[in-house]
């Protein structure tokens, strides 16, 4: 499955997924959870993992690609441990699938909307699933 142009990205779809995480959590008391994935820039493993999670996600699941390194996940009614197990098996079936010769690595970041959340924001969680390499989970 190929991703469309970045260009193509407009910045109100990734607004929209903040909102359907609002949505669900005051609305349906449903929550999820925001997947930040983040490859070294020039890797390119990253771009083609990004698209094989993109191909594995349920139809209620959204992605956004930030930057071709770089996305943000949003999946709905799991919980932030079901979204790491999530991330694990797919990261795990993309090993298996594409075999890299060197070490498979990008970063995992995870915010949680929870049903008592009031607003997600981009500025609130954006930071949190990119932030500095030694606070996130590392795949390797």
């Amino acid at each position: 499955m190929t991703s469309p142009p970045l260009a193509s990205q407009d910045p109100r779809q990734l607004r929209a997924l903040f909102d359907r995480a609002t949505l669900l959590a005051q609305e349906h008391r449903v929550t999820s959870v925001f997947v930040g994935i983040a490859g070294v820039e020039g890797d390119l493993l990253a771009p083609d993992f990004i698209d094989f999670v993109e191909s594995e996600l349920r139809v209620e699941d959204s992605v956004f690609r930030l930057l071709r390194e770089r996305a943000v996940l949003l999946l709905t009614d799991v919980d932030q441990g079901q979204a790491e197990a999530v991330l694990e098996r797919l990261r795990s079936a993309f090993i298996g699938q594409f075999a890299p010769s060197a070490a498979f690595d990008v970063a995992l970041g995870f915010e949680q909307v929870d049903t008592g959340r009031c607003l997600a924001t981009a500025k609130d969680i954006l930071p949190k699933l990119f932030a500095p390499a030694a606070a996130r989970k590392r795949t390797n």
